[in-house]
């Protein structure tokens, strides 16, 4: 249960700096 949780906790981080990432290239651009 534990292992479940951290591993969705870090399968959000990813999402949340590809998002962030993929932002400020655009705003570069």
């Amino acid at each position: 249960m534990i292992v479940e949780m951290m591993n969705f906790l870090v399968l959000m981080v990813c999402v949340l700096v590809g998002v962030a990432f993929v932002t400020l290239l655009e705003r570069k651009i």
